[in-house]
């Protein structure tokens, strides 16, 4: 699969000027002053579907408009955001959209895939739907969006940092979470170009550690099933060859716990005003760890890449109270 480039970002930031508006910058002072360092957050909770997604999935078809390609329809597989994501521009496009997804999936996603207009087919397990999918793509006149391994996904997810750079005037270091890891390959085409002395950085859950795995055997390793982690936007079953390719060159990648997972979900809820999902909030233990190891006060940018969550999770996030404990190192 072709490489993605800084010029495929810059390209998609372009396509995408029609149909998105950027999201803004968000700090607290407060968590600033815990920690002894400017956290800066790239609100994508507040994109359209809630969630990054909705760059790559238009990013995609634009692309395939532009190019004379665009299909009767398109199918994918997601376990949630994804899924809104394709129905958003399957609609804005006019064409047919069909997503494969597990049973577990998020009631609130689930329900704004289908007023997109998408049909939604829930399957036993993630493995199933990654099976049904690859075989409806094989169909006359349909499309496969895959939710991380297509370069004009990753150059779609790549525009947030774009984006960023015209928000910041400069950053140490870029956080964002690993699930299949098109958010965080995007990231690092991007911030490579427009900061070239930051640092990148990954987290993903230690309970659906498949790309820490990877990157510790030096080949792409798969998870046997989903894993039932809070962080459900991170619960692939493996990366990509595409999106491996990059995560190879992150400057550092941070496994983090269930209870790490809710305390700063919790958290950044509560010193932001925003809704986070854990997926998004995940990120901020790594960068709790990683300002321990600093020297000197530095800027960090956290990518809060989505803000969709339905009643049962937020029983999950706050079984237990962690606002009784302030976040200090």
């Amino acid at each position: 699969m072709a490489a993605v480039k800084f010029d495929d970002v810059r390209h998609a930031l372009a396509r995408l000027q029609p149909y998105l508006l950027p999201t803004p910058i968000f700090e607290s002072r407060m968590l600033n002053d815990w920690l002894g360092h400017r956290i800066l957050f790239k609100a994508e909770c507040l994109q359209r579907t809630g969630a990054f997604k909705a760059r790559g999935a238009l990013n995609t078809l634009a692309w395939l408009q532009e190019n004379g390609q665009l299909p009767e329809r398109v199918v994918a597989n997601s376990s949630g955001n994804h899924a809104q994501a394709v129905a958003l521009a399957a609609n804005l496009f006019g064409i047919q959209a069909t997503i494969y997804t597990a049973q577990n999936v998020s009631a609130v996603k689930a329900a704004a895939t289908e007023y997109y207009g998408a049909e939604l087919i829930r399957c036993a397990t993630r493995m199933e739907a990654d099976r049904l999918v690859a075989e409806a793509a094989q169909q006359p006149g349909c499309y496969w969006i895959p939710p991380f391994d297509h370069p004009q996904v990753v150059a779609g997810q790549g525009t947030a940092m774009l984006e960023a750079a015209s928000q910041i005037e400069q950053l140490d270091a870029v956080f964002a979470p690993c699930g299949g890891g098109g958010l965080l390959s995007g990231t690092l085409i991007a911030a490579r170009e427009v900061f070239p002395a930051c640092e990148v950085i990954g987290a993903e859950p230690a309970m659906a550690n498949d790309a820490a795995m990877s990157l510790a055997a030096g080949s792409i390793q798969r998870l046997a099933a989903s894993p039932a982690t809070l962080a459900d936007g991170a619960a692939t079953l493996a990366v990509s060859e595409l999106t491996f390719s990059y995560l190879q060159q992150l400057d550092d990648f941070y496994q983090v716990d269930e209870a790490q997972i809710a305390y700063w979900t919790q958290w950044l809820t509560h010193l932001l005003k925003l809704q986070v999902e854990p997926t998004s909030a995940m990120s901020m233990a790594a960068v709790a760890s990683w300002c321990m190891q600093q020297d000197e006060q530095k800027t960090v940018l956290l990518m809060l890449s989505g803000g969709n969550i339905d009643q049962a999770k937020h029983q999950l996030i706050w079984a237990e109270d962690y606002l009784q404990q302030p976040p200090i190192l």
